[in-house]
């Protein structure tokens, strides 16, 4: 195929169904490749995709994160966010946030996280007499919502306004001006948090929120809006990479018994099963970036001020790196996958994410070892940066 032949665009519906022969034919073909429709530039080999992601001076994220035409003010209308911010800022807040979102801390949620994740389940199972159930609506969506609502002190009532808000907002296209409903979604959760922030500051509680208030580095403290927008960050990153994450994995699972079969009967693999999912079909698909000066690669110049999209998703499956990229296969070690980015901006919650789907995902194998999900029935979320569904039938025979 000519590269004149090859069309990629991440809000394409239905390269976003299947993405990864088409991933191929841009590592193969193009690995410096003009996607016109999206106004970006997309890198999708591993050896391109993770220098650029720990290049922070050449790729910035400040005005990054989504493909955007320099015409459209879609980032500038959210409150700062370390995810579009470059050093020195950038360390000043992961240096307040990290003094909140601690290790401890995350050990912390473990036992209720155990907890939170037999109930779903149990209640997944127990629902209807046909072995039926929505994955998502009824496990995949709560249990990250629940936590992320944990975590900060807020009501969890409150979850499914934060699946909708979230779901708003990362299924916006900026590219194409669909715009208006995401920052109506983000200014309904700046408004919602306002409120907890100002009670946590008159009566602090053992929450991240009273953490992230009392945040202090040489005096400093993080601003209203920079709470504000970590509030919103942490709601989309730490809610849909995880929903995502296991919704994925039930349809992966669903298609290869075998390896199913394994985890159920050795819980103690789940661990490095979890890996081989991000890596396999990872929830976040690619990121962008800004160039700060004229780039050449691959015979390819971009220029300074252009649009540098990072597809994930294909260094992940890049066979370069990877031998038979397109197998699953639990036993593989894929030290190099690169679901969480790399660099200054590596995902935060990633340990989060990591222990959220190997206790969902041991909870769901120990009570259900057997199901099958009707993809043609699912609901995929349409979003360009993020893989996953709205919603997901899955059925099991009747016990």
């Amino acid at each position: 195929m000519t590269t004149a032949q090859l069309h990629y665009d991440p809000f394409d519906a239905n390269i976003q169904d299947d993405p990864y022969p088409v991933y191929q034919q841009l590592r193969d073909d193009a690995p410096v490749f003009r996607a016109e429709t999206a106004n970006t530039w997309v890198l999708s080999r591993h050896e391109d995709v993770i220098p650029a992601l720990l290049d922070h001076d050449t790729y910035s994220s400040v005005n990054g994160v989504f493909p955007t035409p320099p015409d459209a003010p879609f980032l500038e209308s959210f409150l700062p966010m370390m995810i579009t911010m470059d050093p020195p800022r950038h360390d000043q807040l992961r240096g307040l946030v990290s003094k909140a979102f601690t290790p401890r801390r995350i050990v912390a949620l473990e036992t209720g996280i155990d907890e939170l994740a037999a109930s779903l389940v149990e209640r997944l199972t127990s629902s209807g007499s046909e072995g039926r159930s929505d994955f998502v609506a009824d496990l995949a969506g709560i249990l990250p919502a629940v936590v992320i609502a944990d975590l900060l002190g807020i009501p969890r009532e409150d979850r499914q306004q934060f699946r909708q808000w979230s779901s708003t907002l990362i299924q916006s296209n900026p590219a194409r001006g669909e715009v208006a409903e995401g920052l109506a979604a983000a200014a309904a959760v700046y408004a919602y948090f306002a409120d907890f922030l100002a009670d946590r500051r008159k009566a602090p509680r053992d929450d991240l929120m009273s953490a992230l208030v009392a945040a202090e580095i040489d005096g400093q403290r993080l601003s209203d809006d920079e709470l504000l927008g970590f509030c919103l960050l942490l709601l989309i990153a730490g809610h849909e990479t995880t929903t995502n994450l296991l919704a994925n994995a039930a349809v992966v699972l669903a298609g290869h018994p075998r390896s199913r079969h394994r985890l159920a009967a050795d819980p103690t693999l789940i661990g490095q099963a979890v890996e081989e999912l991000l890596r396999y079909d990872s929830p976040v698909q690619g990121l962008s970036r800004v160039l700060t000066t004229d780039v050449t690669l691959h015979g390819a110049t971009m220029s300074q001020g252009d649009s540098v999209l990072l597809l994930f998703g294909s260094a992940n499956r890049d066979e370069r790196v990877f031998a038979r990229p397109d197998v699953f296969d639990i036993d593989r070690k894929p030290e190099h996958q690169v679901a969480f980015g790399r660099g200054i901006h590596f995902c935060l919650g990633a340990a989060l994410a990591r222990l959220e789907a190997r206790i969902a995902l041991g909870a769901l194998l120990s009570r259900l070892p057997d199901w099958a999900v009707d993809v043609d029935s699912a609901v995929r979320l349409r979003s360009g940066p993020i893989r996953g569904y709205l919603s997901l039938p899955i059925m099991w025979p009747a016990s």
